[in-house]
C-alpha cells in the first residue's frame, strides 16, 4: 500500500493506493473559505492550513482505506513546483512518517503526477499520446512516449489557465474561485457576444526550442466586453 501526500498549492490531500493503481481512498480538503476574501491564493495562510489539517486528512484516508500506517509500503509526496511554504509541510509529514515506519520515500513531480493520474484506477493509458495539464499554476502541452520522461512541446506564456479565471474573476467582482461562477455565466451568455469580445489567445511558435507558446491573457481582458 502506498500513501500519497499532496501540500502544493491550497488544497491539503492524502489518497491510498496499491501498487497496480487502484485507489482505496482519497481525502481533500479545501482552502476556498481561507482565500476567498483575498481573490486568490495567499501562501502564507496556504502553509498555515496545511500545518493544522495535514495529520486529520492523512488519518481519514488510512481509516477510510481499512488499513493502519505499519501496513504501509511507502510514501509519496509532492516535491515540486508549487508554494514552497506548503510544499515543505507535506514533505516534513512525509518525511517523518516515512522515517518512523522505517519505509521508503518518494518526492513526485507535481505536473507529472498529473500525467499518471490519468491511469489510476483505470488502468494504463497506451503509449505514446499527447495531453494537455490545465491547473491554476501550469497549462502546458505535454508528448509523453515513456512514463518518467515527458516532453514538454509548450505552455503559456503568460497567465495559467485557472490564474486567468480568478483575476478575471475579481476584476468583475465575481468571487473566488473564479472558474466555476464564470463557466456558469458563460452557460448563459451568448455566441454574438463571444465573437465580439474574443481577444487574443491560443497556441503559436515561441521560438525557444522549437516549442509552442500559448497566450491567455488577452481572454481576460476580453471578458471586460462580454
Amino acid at each position: 500500500m502506498i500513501l500519497g501526500i499532496e501540500t502544493s498549492c491550497d488544497e491539503t490531500a492524502a489518497a491510498v493506493a496499491r501498487a497496480d493503481g487502484s485507489v482505496l481512498a482519497e481525502v481533500v480538503r479545501s482552502q476556498v473559505e481561507t482565500h476567498a476574501r483575498y481573490g486568490g491564493v495567499v501562501p502564507e495562510l496556504a502553509g498555515r492550513r496545511h500545518i493544522e489539517t495535514i495529520d486529520q486528512v492523512v488519518q481519514e484516508a488510512l481509516t477510510r482505506a481499512g488499513i493502519g500506517p505499519r501496513e504501509l509500503s511507502a510514501v509519496a509526496v509532492t516535491g515540486g513546483p508549487g508554494l514552497i511554504g506548503a510544499l515543505l509541510v507535506g514533505v516534513a509529514y512525509g518525511k517523518a512518517l516515512a522515517y518512523a515506519l522505517q519505509i521508503p520515500l518518494f518526492p513526485v513531480n507535481h505536473l507529472e503526477g498529473h500525467l499518471w493520474a490519468a491511469s489510476l484506477g483505470a488502468g494504463p493509458v497506451a503509449l505514446p499520446f499527447v495531453a494537455l495539464i490545465a491547473s491554476g499554476g501550469h497549462t502546458n502541452l505535454y508528448h509523453v512516449k515513456t512514463w518518467g520522461g515527458p516532453e514538454l512541446l509548450g505552455r503559456t506564456l503568460d497567465d495559467a489557465a485557472g490564474e486567468a479565471f480568478d483575476k478575471a474573476a475579481k476584476m468583475l467582482g465575481l468571487g473566488y474561485p473564479g472558474g466555476p461562477v464564470i463557466d456558469r455565466l458563460a452557460g448563459a451568455g451568448g455566441r454574438r457576444a463571444f465573437l465580439a469580445c474574443a481577444g487574443r489567445g491560443g497556441w503559436v511558435p515561441a521560438g525557444h526550442r522549437g516549442r509552442l507558446g500559448g497566450e491567455i491573457a488577452g481572454r481576460r481582458q476580453a471578458l471586460r466586453c462580454a
